[in-house]
C-alpha cells in the first residue's frame, strides 16, 4: 500500500477503505509520509464528497492515534460541550460549572483562540496561577477531586489531530465539514465523554457561514457520536452576532463571574443555559429538558455552580479571589479608545467576525499560532444588535495596552455597526436543535 494510490484515488473520487485511511493517519503520525503526501491527501478529501463509512474509519484512526480515556471508575454520568467557535463566547465557563454542581463529571479539553475567534483556555490562563495544561494522569487527578476540569488537549489525546489541523491551517483545507467533525470528535470521543453537547456556530462569525452549512455539519457530527455509541445533541446558534457584553480574556472571566453570580442576564446566560441543560437531561439527571433547563437556573440562584468553578480554579492552581473580587486579580489595560455612533437609530445589525478581529488587533488574540496575546486587552460592547442609539453615543470601547493596530482596529469596529431608522427582527439565538 502507498500513500500516492490512496491520494490518486480520493483526487478522482472514490471511496477509500477503513485501511487505507488508516495507513495515512497513523503513517503520518509516525513520521512515515511526509507533509506534501498529507497535505494531498486532505486537499483531496476537502475537494471530494466523503461517505459516512470514510467519515467514520476518519475519526476511529485519529481516535487510535493516542490514548482512549475510561471514565467508566467514577461512576458519575459523563458530559461535555463543544463549540466551533465564536466571538465573546465564554459558554464552557459557565456550562462546565453548572453540569458539574449537578452531580455530572465533566472531562472539558478546550483549545486557545486563533484570529477573530476566542480561545476558552486563553481566558482562563488570564486568572493568575492558573495551569491550563495537564498530562492524562494529572487530568484524572483533576475529576477525581472536582467531577470537573477545563484544560488543553493533552499529547495523550488524539496526537495526530494536532498535526492535521496544523497542516489544515497552512494549506486552506480548515473549512471543511467532514474534517472539522473528525477533528473534534476524535478529541471528545477519546476523552472519555458519554454525552456531547455540540454548539455549532452560524453566520458571519462562524467558520461556518450558511445555516445549511452549518446544519450539515451539525448532522456529521451528530452521526458520528451515534455511531461511537455517546448520548449527543448539537444547538446550531446565532454568531453574526458577538456573544455576551465583550470580547477577549479577563474582561470575559469577568464577566463569567458576575453570570455565575446571578448579577447579569444577558444572551451569553441564556446561551449557557440551554446548552447546560442539554448536558443536564442528556445525563438523565432530570425527565426533561425544562426541568433541566430549571436545575440549571438554580444552580446559579442558589451558588452552586459559582462555588464548583471556585473549586475548579483553585484545583488548577488559579486564585480563587477573581470570584470574589475579579477587578483586584485581573489584569486591567492601561489605554481605552471608544467607536461612538454617527448617526441616530437603531443598530440594524453588527458583524461579529470584523468585533472579534478589532479584538485581536487590540491584542486579546493571535494572528499566527505563535504569537503572544495581552490578556488584558478586549472589547467591551455598550450597545449590540436591536439597541436604539442617539448619534454621539458610546457603542464600544477597546481596550489596549500597545498603540501599533489601534487604528486600525477602531476602524474595523465602527465598520462592524450598521446604524438604520427601522428596528430590525429579534434574531434567533438557538436557531435549531439536532438530536
Amino acid at each position: 500500500m502507498r500513500a500516492y494510490d490512496i491520494i490518486y484515488k480520493k483526487r478522482n473520487g472514490e471511496t477509500l477503505s477503513k485501511k487505507e485511511i488508516e495507513f495515512i493517519v497513523f503513517n503520518y503520525n509516525n513520521g512515515a509520509i511526509p507533509d506534501y503526501q498529507a497535505a494531498a491527501f486532505l486537499m483531496a478529501f476537502f475537494l471530494q464528497k466523503s461517505t459516512d463509512e470514510e467519515l467514520f474509519d476518519l475519526t476511529k484512526a485519529m481516535i487510535n492515534s493516542g490514548d482512549v480515556l475510561d471514565l467508566s471508575s467514577f461512576h458519575f454520568p459523563t458530559a461535555d460541550k463543544h463549540s466551533t467557535g465564536g466571538v465573546g463566547d465564554s459558554t464552557s465557563l459557565i456550562a462546565a460549572p453548572v453540569a458539574a454542581s449537578c452531580g455530572i463529571c465533566v472531562p472539558m479539553m478546550v483549545g486557545r483562540g486563533l484570529g477573530h475567534t476566542g480561545g476558552t483556555l486563553d481566558k482562563l490562563e488570564a486568572i493568575p496561577g492558573f495551569r491550563g495544561q495537564s498530562d492524562k494522569e494529572e487530568f484524572l487527578g483533576y475529576l477525581k477531586y472536582a467531577n470537573a476540569a477545563i484544560i488543553g488537549q493533552t499529547a495523550e489525546i488524539a496526537p495526530v489531530d494536532k498535526k492535521i489541523y496544523a497542516l489544515r491551517d497552512a494549506t486552506a483545507t480548515v473549512e471543511s465539514a467532514p474534517l472539522i467533525c473528525a477533528s473534534i470528535m476524535s478529541k471528545k470521543i477519546a476523552e472519555g465523554a458519554q454525552t456531547l453537547v455540540l454548539d455549532v456556530k452560524t453566520g458571519n462569525g462562524a467558520f461556518m457561514k450558511t445555516f445549511s452549512e452549518s446544519k450539515e455539519l451539525a448532522q456529521k457530527m451528530i452521526a458520528v457520536g451515534k455511531h461511537f455509541k455517546r448520548n449527543v445533541a448539537a444547538l446550531i446558534t446565532d454568531m453574526n452576532v458577538p456573544l455576551g457584553g465583550c470580547a477577549g480574556n479577563a474582561v470575559e472571566i469577568k464577566q463569567v463571574v458576575e453570570i455565575l453570580k446571578g448579577n447579569l442576564k444577558n444572551d451569553l446566560y441564556d446561551l449557557s443555559l440551554e446548552l447546560s441543560a442539554q448536558m443536564i437531561f442528556l445525563s438523565k439527571k432530570t425527565p426533561n429538558l425544562n426541568e433541566a433547563l430549571k436545575l440549571a437556573e438554580k444552580q446559579i440562584s442558589s451558588g452552586a455552580a459559582l462555588e464548583k468553578f471556585r473549586e475548579i480554579i483553585k484545583m488548577q492552581g488559579g486564585t480563587p479571589k477573581v470570584l470574589d473580587d475579579p477587578d483586584a486579580v485581573l489584569p486591567k489595560a492601561k489605554e481605552s479608545a471608544f467607536v461612538k455612533a454617527d448617526r441616530s437609530g437603531y443598530i440594524s445589525s453588527m458583524d461579529a467576525r470584523s468585533a472579534g478581529l478589532a479584538a485581536m488587533l487590540c491584542g486579546a488574540g493571535r494572528e499566527k499560532k505563535e504569537d503572544k496575546i495581552d490578556y488584558s486587552a478586549g472589547v467591551i460592547f455598550h450597545k449590540k444588535t436591536g439597541d436604539y442609539v442617539k448619534e454621539g453615543d458610546l457603542l464600544a470601547e477597546l481596550l489596549y495596552n500597545s498603540e501599533r493596530n489601534i487604528s486600525e482596529a477602531r476602524g474595523v469596529l465602527e465598520n462592524s455597526y450598521i446604524i438604520s431608522d427601522e428596528k430590525p427582527a429579534r434574531y434567533k439565538l438557538v436557531k435549531e436543535i439536532i438530536a
